[in-house]
């Protein structure tokens, strides 16, 4: 864990950092005034894009879409759409990435996705669909001239048979056009770290961006976790105990959390971080305040809350 002494060593040789924020599309009226206020608040920042993603079986193409090609035309924000190839056929993938196209969007995040059944359920590709992400970039970069972006998993993907396989799955995706990954979130930097040197072992050269998920509620985080592979340490159910009903404490304990965790990276020559919103703007910006990122002026009009 570093220490203030250490935080300000690292300080003197500064190298600012860079993030993307991950939103999710909003489901009623309420959670969509929540979704463009927290756009709002954290458009400032200057994100070098932002991501909306995509439910399992495509369920939320339609608001996926309408909140990426909003951000298009309201905001001076760099929109990254989510993708899967869950329970679709090719030419209805490529509808929809073509669409993404016409309104502006040019990035995309491919994702094999979840069974339309939800984690758990064995994943079966679409008879007429893409199979594997791999075949999802390519099929992208044939449509148009997106930047891709695609997932990895420091502790594995649950369904691979070993790291060395799902590193194998990685190259793959690279081979077919990716132009960088954002891994799945992990709470114990040496974990990325070790993934970061396997991944370059394997020739794989393209931007490996750290996924970082601030704790907004322990309990979900953990039970999120269990559902994606990803393991929860001791020391942060520890931080975390006792503040169940304590809202105020808990985020003051998450911003200490997530701060210590991205300086700690900072300081192993990571300046690029993906951050897991979960559509609240508060954490994400204390968070990027106190590793020295300060808010701009953006470029064009910010979105109006709905």
């Amino acid at each position: 864990m570093p220490t203030a002494s250490h935080h300000r060593a690292s300080r003197d040789g500064y190298r600012p950092i860079r993030v993307s924020i991950e939103f999710f599309p909003p489901k009623t009226e309420e959670m969509e005034t929540i979704l463009w206020s927290s756009i709002e608040r954290l458009a400032p920042l200057q994100p070098k894009f932002v991501s909306v993603t995509y439910g399992a079986g495509g369920s939320t193409r339609e608001r996926t879409h309408n909140t990426v090609a909003r951000m298009v035309r309201e905001t001076g924000l760099k929109p990254a759409a989510h993708l899967t190839c869950v329970d679709a056929t090719k030419e209805e993938v490529d509808a929809v990435v073509q669409s993404y196209w016409d309104a502006g969007v040019r990035h995309i995040v491919a994702l094999r996705g979840d069974p339309a059944e939800g984690v758990g359920h064995a994943y079966r590709p679409h008879p007429g669909g893409y199979a594997t992400t791999a075949e999802l970039v390519a099929g992208i970069k044939r449509i148009g001239d997106f930047q891709v972006s695609v997932s990895a998993y420091p502790e594995k993907h649950p369904e691979a048979a070993s790291l060395e396989a799902d590193i194998d799955a990685l190259k793959a995706k690279v081979d077919a056009g990716a132009d960088q990954a954002i891994t799945q979130f992990f709470f114990e930097n040496e974990t990325y770290l070790r993934y970061r040197d396997k991944v370059r072992a394997a020739g794989i050269e393209i931007p490996i961006l750290p996924g970082i998920l601030p704790v907004q509620n322990f309990k979900a985080a953990a039970n999120f976790a269990r559902r994606a592979g990803a393991s929860v340490p001791y020391w942060l159910a520890a931080r975390f105990e006792g503040l169940e009903n304590d809202v105020e404490t808990r985020r003051l304990v998450a911003a200490a959390v997530a701060a210590e965790q991205v300086i700690d990276l900072v300081d192993e020559g990571v300046q690029d971080f993906h951050f897991y919103s979960m559509n609240r703007s508060d954490l994400v910006y204390a968070i990027c305040h106190l590793l020295g990122l300060r808010g701009q002026a953006p470029k064009a009009a910010t979105a109006k809350a709905a």
